[in-house]
This record gives structure tokens, sequence and C-alpha cells, in this order.
């Protein structure tokens, strides 16, 4: 009897954070605030400091799993602000990585999707709004973007980033 009602208090705690998922926007989205004493480098450059904004990049997502555009030029050190524009019907994301850690991520997001974080390269956008980005790219090479909702990824959702 005591395994039951672990196993019920179980899916009931699993239920209850499916409603807290990695892009359920139910709650409304935290303003972000740049500290440069909390910024953390990453293979793909780091959190940028809004006042030093060079350029802005206007990106569409759709529900055809599609980012238009779907290749992005930055120079390296360039601090940007990239403005996702949610066209479709449902929720999208976009999350910034390297090839592999995106794929890693969507593997993770299709066994958990309930997972809720909020990380500097990534915004959560709600159908008709938009989210930003601002993102310094530290190191020259190929990266990409990607919307890592299950299902989104697997049918094509991603773009890259060159770093010249």
């Amino acid at each position: 009897m005591n395994t039951r009602i672990t196993l019920l208090g179980l899916a009931a705690l699993l239920a209850h954070a499916g409603a807290l998922a990695h892009g359920a926007e139910d709650h409304p989205a935290k303003a972000r605030t740049f500290d440069a004493s909390t910024v953390e480098d990453t293979a793909f450059g780091r959190a940028g400091d809004p006042a030093k904004v060079v350029r802005t990049i206007q990106v569409a997502m759709a529900d055809s799993m599609r980012f238009t555009p779907a290749d992005i030029t930055v120079r390296r050190g360039e601090t940007v602000r990239i403005v996702a524009a949610n066209k479709g019907q449902v929720l999208h994301e976009i999350v910034i990585g390297t090839p592999g850690e995106l794929r890693k991520h969507a593997e993770m997001m299709k066994k958990f999707p309930g997972m809720e974080h909020d990380e500097a390269y990534m915004a959560h956008v709600k159908p008709g709004r938009r989210g930003e980005i601002v993102w310094q790219f530290t190191q020259a090479g190929e990266f990409a973007f990607a919307c890592l909702l299950p299902g989104h990824f697997e049918a094509g959702m991603v773009g890259k980033v060159t770093v010249r």
C-alpha cells in the first residue's frame, strides 16, 4: 500500500512539473538584468552587456518549424541583440549553443519535458510575442540556434551562426 501511495504522489509531482515546463509560459517572463560579475564564458560566447549591443538581428519563428533567417553571421567579439518573433500559434524558443550541446539538450527535453530553466542564451516566446537574447560571440567558428521543445528540433527547427 505504501508503494502505491508513493507512486501516486510521484505521479502527481511529475504532472505538476510538466506545468512548469522548459518553455511553459504560464508564468510571466523575468526581466534579465546584466551583471558582469556573474557572466560565464561558454564555447559559443557569453551573455552580452545590453549597453554594448552593436546591432539587432531579427529572427522569425514559425509553426512550419523553421527560423527566418536560418543563417546568421556575426563578427568575433560582437555583442548583438537577437529579437525572436513567434509568428506561429504554438510556443517556440530560440536557444544558442554548439550543435552537439543542442542535440544533447533536445534529447534531454524528450526525456524530461517538464524541465524548467532560463539561461541568457535562450528565449521562450509565446505565439504572437517577441523574446530577445543579448549575446557576445567571443569565439570564431560555426555554432547553432534551435527550438528544443519536444518535436521541434527533430522537425528541423535549427539555424546556424557563423562567427568570423
